[in-house]
Protein backbone atom coordinates (compact mmCIF):
# COMPACT_ATOMS: atom_id res chain seq x y z
CA UNK A 1 0.00 0.00 0.00
CA UNK A 2 1.11 3.57 -0.99
CA UNK A 3 0.16 6.37 1.23
CA UNK A 4 1.16 9.85 1.21
CA UNK A 5 3.02 11.29 4.17
CA UNK A 6 0.72 12.43 7.02
CA UNK A 7 0.95 14.81 10.34
CA UNK A 8 -0.55 13.52 13.38
CA UNK A 9 -3.26 11.43 10.95
CA UNK A 10 -6.79 9.91 11.26
CA UNK A 11 -6.70 6.52 13.20
CA UNK A 12 -7.96 5.09 9.46
CA UNK A 13 -4.34 6.28 8.15
CA UNK A 14 -3.12 4.87 10.93
CA UNK A 15 -4.86 1.90 10.40
CA UNK A 16 -3.76 1.16 6.84
CA UNK A 17 -0.56 1.78 8.03
CA UNK A 18 -0.15 -0.94 10.39
CA UNK A 19 -2.65 -3.50 8.38
CA UNK A 20 -0.29 -4.32 5.58
CA UNK A 21 3.03 -3.18 4.29
CA UNK A 22 3.20 0.37 3.39
CA UNK A 23 5.35 2.89 1.47
CA UNK A 24 5.01 6.28 2.47
CA UNK A 25 5.28 8.50 -0.60
CA UNK A 26 7.93 11.02 -1.16
CA UNK A 27 8.02 11.48 -4.84
CA UNK A 28 4.43 12.64 -5.08
CA UNK A 29 3.69 16.42 -5.89
CA UNK A 30 3.32 18.06 -2.66
CA UNK A 31 -0.29 19.15 -2.17
CA UNK A 32 -1.22 22.17 -0.13
CA UNK A 33 -3.69 22.52 2.54
CA UNK A 34 -3.83 18.87 3.19
CA UNK A 35 -2.71 16.00 6.09
CA UNK A 36 0.38 15.99 4.86
CA UNK A 37 1.26 18.75 7.59
CA UNK A 38 -1.90 19.24 9.15
CA UNK A 39 -4.27 17.89 11.58
CA UNK A 40 -7.84 18.49 13.30
CA UNK A 41 -7.80 17.39 17.16
CA UNK A 42 -10.94 18.27 19.43
CA UNK A 43 -9.76 20.65 21.96
CA UNK A 44 -10.78 20.56 26.49
CA UNK A 45 -14.13 22.90 25.25
CA UNK A 46 -15.03 20.36 22.18
CA UNK A 47 -14.38 22.58 19.25
CA UNK A 48 -12.44 21.28 16.25
CA UNK A 49 -8.76 22.91 16.22
CA UNK A 50 -6.65 22.54 13.09
CA UNK A 51 -2.73 22.58 13.70
CA UNK A 52 -0.91 23.24 10.74
CA UNK A 53 3.00 22.68 10.35
CA UNK A 54 4.41 25.97 8.67
CA UNK A 55 6.69 24.94 5.53
CA UNK A 56 8.88 26.98 3.32
CA UNK A 57 7.80 28.24 -0.05
CA UNK A 58 6.50 25.58 -1.91
CA UNK A 59 7.49 25.68 -5.80
CA UNK A 60 5.28 24.55 -8.29
CA UNK A 61 5.45 20.82 -8.66
CA UNK A 62 7.98 20.43 -5.69
CA UNK A 63 8.09 16.94 -4.57
CA UNK A 64 7.00 16.08 -1.19
CA UNK A 65 10.96 15.33 0.15
CA UNK A 66 12.12 18.31 -0.53
CA UNK A 67 9.52 20.40 1.55
CA UNK A 68 11.05 22.12 4.15
CA UNK A 69 9.32 23.16 7.67
CA UNK A 70 9.14 26.61 8.82
CA UNK A 71 10.47 27.89 11.95
CA UNK A 72 9.93 31.47 11.55
CA UNK A 73 6.37 31.28 14.04
CA UNK A 74 7.22 28.99 17.39
CA UNK A 75 4.75 26.54 15.87
CA UNK A 76 5.80 23.29 17.86
CA UNK A 77 5.50 25.16 21.35
CA UNK A 78 1.79 26.28 20.09
CA UNK A 79 0.81 22.70 19.11
CA UNK A 80 2.37 21.35 22.39
CA UNK A 81 0.29 23.92 24.44
CA UNK A 82 -3.16 22.87 22.61
CA UNK A 83 -2.59 19.06 22.80
CA UNK A 84 -1.60 19.43 26.38
CA UNK A 85 -4.66 21.60 26.73
CA UNK A 86 -7.08 19.70 24.77
CA UNK A 87 -6.05 16.45 26.25
CA UNK A 88 -4.41 16.42 29.93
CA UNK A 89 -7.72 15.04 31.38
CA UNK A 90 -8.13 11.90 29.42
CA UNK A 91 -6.89 9.01 30.77
CA UNK A 92 -3.70 8.10 28.96
CA UNK A 93 -2.36 11.57 27.81
CA UNK A 94 0.37 11.52 30.81
CA UNK A 95 1.30 7.95 30.17
CA UNK A 96 2.23 8.95 26.62
CA UNK A 97 2.92 12.75 26.94
CA UNK A 98 6.72 11.45 27.27
CA UNK A 99 7.17 9.73 24.20
CA UNK A 100 5.48 13.03 21.85
CA UNK A 101 6.90 15.89 23.95
CA UNK A 102 10.60 15.29 21.88
CA UNK A 103 8.41 16.07 18.76
CA UNK A 104 8.03 19.71 20.13
CA UNK A 105 11.11 20.27 21.21
CA UNK A 106 13.48 19.07 18.54
CA UNK A 107 13.79 20.74 14.84
CA UNK A 108 13.39 19.02 12.02
CA UNK A 109 14.45 20.30 8.30
CA UNK A 110 12.41 18.30 6.30
CA UNK A 111 8.51 17.61 6.59
CA UNK A 112 9.16 13.86 5.60
CA UNK A 113 11.22 13.41 8.29
CA UNK A 114 9.06 14.59 11.13
CA UNK A 115 5.99 12.58 10.14
CA UNK A 116 8.37 9.88 9.35
CA UNK A 117 9.68 9.11 13.06
CA UNK A 118 6.69 10.48 14.46
CA UNK A 119 4.04 8.00 12.65
CA UNK A 120 6.43 5.40 13.66
CA UNK A 121 6.60 6.37 17.34
CA UNK A 122 2.59 6.47 17.05
CA UNK A 123 2.33 3.28 15.36
CA UNK A 124 4.63 2.04 18.29
CA UNK A 125 2.21 3.31 21.33
CA UNK A 126 -1.14 2.31 19.56
CA UNK A 127 0.51 -1.31 20.10
CA UNK A 128 1.47 -0.77 23.33
CA UNK A 129 -0.86 -2.38 25.89
CA UNK A 130 -2.16 0.64 28.31
CA UNK A 131 -2.06 -0.15 31.93
CA UNK A 132 -5.40 -0.85 33.28
CA UNK A 133 -5.18 1.40 36.00
CA UNK A 134 -5.76 4.43 34.31
CA UNK A 135 -8.68 3.74 33.23
CA UNK A 136 -11.68 5.63 34.81
CA UNK A 137 -15.37 5.03 34.64
CA UNK A 138 -16.34 9.25 33.75
CA UNK A 139 -15.12 8.92 30.45
CA UNK A 140 -16.97 9.46 27.38
CA UNK A 141 -16.08 7.54 24.40
CA UNK A 142 -18.12 6.27 21.97
CA UNK A 143 -17.57 2.78 18.88
CA UNK A 144 -14.70 5.37 17.23
CA UNK A 145 -12.73 5.96 20.78
CA UNK A 146 -13.09 10.16 19.88
CA UNK A 147 -13.79 11.89 23.25
CA UNK A 148 -16.63 13.90 24.15
CA UNK A 149 -18.54 12.81 21.45
CA UNK A 150 -22.10 13.03 23.78
CA UNK A 151 -21.52 16.84 23.17
CA UNK A 152 -20.37 17.22 20.00
CA UNK A 153 -20.79 14.92 16.40
CA UNK A 154 -18.34 12.42 15.46
CA UNK A 155 -15.81 13.87 13.04
CA UNK A 156 -14.29 11.39 10.58
CA UNK A 157 -11.09 12.47 9.80
CA UNK A 158 -10.16 13.44 13.82
CA UNK A 159 -6.11 12.92 14.77
CA UNK A 160 -5.50 9.78 16.32
CA UNK A 161 -4.44 11.30 19.04
CA UNK A 162 -8.36 11.29 20.03
CA UNK A 163 -8.21 7.04 20.14
CA UNK A 164 -4.43 7.07 21.59
CA UNK A 165 -5.10 8.98 24.79
CA UNK A 166 -8.87 7.49 25.36
CA UNK A 167 -8.85 4.11 24.02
Amino acid sequence: MILPTAYLPPLSYMQALMSEPATIEAMETFEKQTFRNRCLIRDAKGELVRLTVPVGKVEHKQLTRDIQISYQTRWQHQHWITLVSAYQHTPYFLYFADYLRPFYEKEYKWLLDLNDELNATLVSLLRKERPQSLITSSRSVDWSGQIWTDKHPWQTEISVLDTLFDD
